[in-house]
């Protein structure tokens, strides 16, 4: 099996992470298109003795690290973005080492061992890390959010974990039009959105109806997050797989509100 295709199957996984990364689709997609030109064009250089998507996400980590230590967290093209302004103002408070370490463990699902070799420091330094970034977690400023979930279990589990982390919960919608309502009723500072729905309507489409009135930070939760990774369409930038784990959430709501304008402290 080549290189490629042994590669392929673990894409779409690190332009979610690429994207959780930079709060951007278009940035963290650039990044995955970046470490793939880099192993094609040098794929002497791609890790061998190791297994293919650790060493993929290793030359991914190279690559952003390489971009960064210039202080070019974003490249020009998201310069006149507000996004960009808001990352500088929580990088302040929040290294992006110790970002990077929650994401990888809590989000991919890497072993603290498999991360402490992505991000080339000891294993031992691998949990310091980890408890940097949850503790920057509790300072964050909490959240309104809108659950658009149809099973009543994953909904009921979703809202305990929103509210544990001291966000409150707007409401929980099962329809497209219930969450519309919804949204426009009491205005959520972050939505989690499952993609299919009870009628049989779409959370894509209840969302692209929030987001003509109002900008907000969605996370999208799904069985089958390849779908929606590909890279070739508008698609999302931060991404929960079904099942999924308490920590996965919990990084990915830190995360996206990381990027989101309206949860800087006035203070900053």
């Amino acid at each position: 099996m080549s290189l490629g295709q042994q590669l392929a199957p673990h894409l779409p996984f690190l332009r979610r992470y690429g994207r959780a990364l930079t709060g951007s689709q278009i940035q963290g997609d650039k990044y995955v298109r970046a470490t793939l030109e880099a192993i094609v064009a040098a794929p002497d250089q791609f890790p061998r003795d190791v297994d293919p998507r650790l060493g993929l996400y290793r030359m991914f980590q190279g690559i952003w690290s390489s971009a960064n230590s210039d202080g070019e967290e974003q490249t020009s093209a998201s310069d006149a973005d507000s996004s960009e302004a808001v990352a500088r103002a929580r990088l302040a408070r929040m290294t992006p080492l110790s970002r990077q370490t929650l994401l990888l463990t809590a989000m991919e699902g890497f072993t603290p061992e498999d991360a402490a070799y992505l991000i080339q420091v000891d294993t031992s330094e691998v949990e310091t890390l980890v408890s940097e970034a949850l503790a920057e977690i509790e300072k964050q400023t909490r959240a309104r959010v809108l659950i658009i979930e149809d099973e009543p279990i994953i909904a009921m589990d979703i809202e305990t974990i929103v509210r544990d982390l001291g966000h409150e919960v707007t409401g929980v919608a099962v329809t497209r039009d219930e969450a519309v309502a919804l949204a426009m009723e009491d205005r959520p500072g972050l939505v989690l959105a499952d993609i299919q729905l009870a009628d049989d309507s779409s959370g894509i489409d209840a969302v692209k109806d929030i987001l003509a009135e109002f900008e907000v930070p969605v996370i999208f939760i799904t069985a089958f997050p390849e779908r929606l990774l590909t890279g070739e369409r508008p698609e999302p930038t931060f991404l929960i797989t079904k099942p999924f784990q308490r920590s996965t959430v919990k990084a990915a709501i830190s995360q996206a509100l990381f990027f989101d304008e309206s949860t800087i402290p006035a203070t900053m």
